[in-house]
């Protein structure tokens, strides 16, 4: 039987997801717990007052005051890299359509060279309209940007040798392009795709390493990793290779949960760490 293993989300909603200090010793706690991983969240900006429905709360705002220091994923992650030897740095959700995916295949394959190839990537298209366009980006066309990128990124990731990376989509065109270092592993740094729709699981299916529904139980996750096994199957993949991640908002794990999440197919569950909020200043 496969080990599980057990991710923890960085606790932006302290406000010391960005305090130096205080990061560094929760991520070295973490590792020296044995948790496989720790998981750095993402929001460019967010957008005072906005208007767009957050899919995973009954009251349709995230949980983050709009004010709450979020520190950049991948510069946090570098960051953290040299904080600790063995902890796994995953992303927990890198919004594709706000980067374009070519600086962006740089700074991914520089952390994971750095790290040890230790760099786990979990992605999807977003669900913040304003945050989206605010980094100019086409809120309609992010699901096709998405994909687009993701094989942007395989492409300059590969092995391409003196002839270099070719690309010629919709979003993105390029020939003869040299992107160097290279991620540790000869097949790139992993892409699992995470969100909670149809298209999310379609993706994962068709293009991701891994999935990670978010928000879904029951019935609901049940047909989110049928249509995911469709997709894979309808490209030619085997759906079985497609790693799956549950939890995200999970507090609290016990061996009965954990068994129950293995049946469902899962090999990693991502924790949510309960940390108090600082108390307001006076």
């Amino acid at each position: 039987m496969q080990i599980m293993r057990y991710a923890v989300m960085v606790p932006t909603e302290t406000g010391r997801a960005a305090d130096p200090d205080w990061i560094a010793t929760y991520a070295r706690h973490a590792e020296a717990c044995g948790f496989e991983s720790i998981v750095a969240v993402e929001h460019a900006v967010v957008v005072s007052r906005y208007s767009s429905e957050y899919p995973y709360a009954a009251s349709g705002r995230m949980e983050l005051a709009d004010d709450c220091p979020i520190p950049d994923p991948l510069d946090l992650l570098a960051y953290l890299a040299g904080c600790t030897e063995t902890l796994g740095l995953a992303t927990g959700v890198l919004i594709l359509p706000n980067h374009h995916p070519v600086p962006l295949a740089k700074r991914l394959a520089t952390i994971d060279r750095l790290s040890g190839g230790r760099l786990r990537v979990c992605a999807g298209v977003g669900w913040m309209r304003e945050e989206i366009e605010a980094c100019g980006t086409d809120f309609g066309t992010r699901g096709r940007r998405a994909d687009e990128s993701i094989d942007v990124l395989r492409a300059l990731w590969a092995d391409t040798a003196a002839e270099g990376a070719v690309h010629d989509g919709e979003f993105f065109r390029f020939s003869g392009a040299m992107s160097y270092p290279k991620p540790v592993r000869p097949g790139g740094i992993p892409i699992h795709i995470g969100g909670h729709s149809k298209p999310a699981a379609r993706r994962a299916g068709r293009r991701g390493d891994g999935f990670q529904p978010l928000g879904l139980h029951g019935d609901a996750l049940q047909q989110a990793l049928a249509e995911m096994r469709r997709a894979a199957e309808d490209a030619g993949r085997d759906p079985d290779a497609v790693e799956l991640t549950l939890g995200h908002a999970v507090t609290k794990i016990d061996p009965a949960r954990t068994a129950k999440l293995r049946v469902a197919g899962a090999s990693r569950i991502v924790l949510a760490a309960r940390c108090h909020r600082p108390a307001a200043a006076v």
